[in-house]
């Protein structure tokens, strides 16, 4: 698809993973599924989690964030294994601080901190035979992107047409709030990590290879990632 608009860094158009549609309505959720095809190859509240947060603590950590540019609701805790809540652990690597460390063997991704330490977020993950790995980095960065299927998607789907001049970022974009587009030796991969507004997603492989977060998980490694930082895909 092509990305255009709330751009950091180089670069103002590339060509991703296309939606799908259910209905007649875009629908995210099809987007990662369908999204494959198109690269050819993303009472209980004071209950403590075995990961050491609570749910109400979860719900003030994925609460609405009402200041954005489209108010994102609050996510729906009751719908996300408590294992994937952002939290910080203790990760032994010789990346330097400030590295993402993708693991989609088991759905996370880690920010690297100081003194042994990572800030892990939950994710949804490349489906079995879309997976990838390697070293990558931050090629640049969007905010509420606008998004355009590629000819082919709109082909296949013809509902995808009246977008073909793109689709303004919002809540139903399948960009989402954030993207982190990754890049290696100066070219676009057509990989990205992303915010989700799916929380059902977290935990599973649905896409084409790209990794999505929860919006406000994701808002949060944004704000901390400048263009350029190095990103590894480990291993599925």
């Amino acid at each position: 698809m092509i990305m255009n608009g709330g751009i950091a860094g180089a670069g103002a158009a590339d060509e991703v993973a296309s939606p799908g549609f259910r209905s007649g309505r875009f629908n995210r959720r099809s987007f990662l599924v369908g999204s494959a095809a198109s690269l050819g190859v993303l009472g209980l509240g004071g209950c403590v989690t075995p990961d050491g947060m609570s749910l109400a603590e979860a719900e003030k950590v994925y609460g609405p964030v009402p200041e954005e540019k489209f108010p994102i609701p609050g996510v729906d805790v009751t719908k996300v294994d408590p294992k994937y809540f952002r939290r910080t652990v203790r990760y032994e690597t010789k990346e330097a601080p400030g590295t993402i460390i993708v693991d989609p063997g088991n759905y996370y991704v880690y920010r690297i901190e100081e003194d042994g330490n990572a800030t892990r977020y939950g994710a949804n993950v490349g489906r079995d035979g879309f997976r990838w790995n390697g070293d990558a980095y931050v090629g640049r960065k969007s905010e509420w992107a606008t998004w355009t299927p590629p000819k082919e998607m709109i082909k296949r789907q013809p509902e995808a047409a009246k977008y073909a001049r793109g689709m303004p970022g919002g809540l139903d974009n399948p960009l989402g709030a954030r993207t982190l587009h990754l890049y290696q030796n100066g070219a676009y991969t057509l990989y990205t990590i992303y915010a989700s507004s799916d929380p059902e997603s977290i935990g599973s492989g649905i896409t084409s290879g790209c990794v999505g977060l929860l919006s406000q998980d994701m808002i949060h490694l944004y704000n901390r990632t400048p263009v350029k930082t190095k990103v590894v895909v480990l291993p599925a």
